[in-house]
């Protein structure tokens, strides 16, 4: 299905750019969340009289995304869990729960969807953890993961 890209999208192309993708890839993602139109011939004429709009909105978001990284890049950031002896989690450290715990001390509103763990947070310990703020600026933290107290 041809799509018309509304913003850039990391890995799939940019503004204004005419792409194939599946159609549930379309329709459940690029278009529920405006980030592309169907490519009919009026869709592909709007487009072209409003990119640079959309250029400069876009220019905008990565200003944005700048902004938060300069605050949250390369910080680290603690959470107390119940552990076993072996320090394994009961559970684990969710991406919902590392945008509290963000939110809670810098102030800046980071979706759960943005944040990917570059592995499962089950154990204690220090971990990685990419955001992904704009297509085009990532950040990094670190999740120190300390025990809460310990189930006999």
């Amino acid at each position: 299905m041809k799509v018309i890209l509304l913003e850039n999208v990391k890995k799939i192309g940019s503004i204004g750019e005419v792409i194939d993708v599946k159609r549930g890839f379309a329709r459940n993602y690029l278009i529920a969340n405006k980030k592309a139109l169907y490519a009919s011939k009026e869709n592909i004429k709007g487009v072209e009289k409003i990119k640079s709009e959309l250029a400069k909105k876009d220019n905008d978001k990565k200003a944005e995304a700048q902004k938060i990284y300069q605050q949250i890049n390369k910080k680290q950031y603690s959470v107390k869990k119940l552990s076993t002896e072996n320090n394994e989690l009961y559970g684990s450290v969710k991406p919902t729960e590392i945008a509290k715990i963000i939110q809670e001390i810098n102030k800046v509103d980071i979706k759960p969807s943005m944040i990917q763990p570059i592995q499962e947070i089950k154990s204690i310990g220090k971990h990685k953890v990419k955001i992904y703020l704009h297509s085009e600026v990532d950040a990094e933290i670190t999740i120190s993961v300390l025990s809460a107290e310990s189930i006999q």
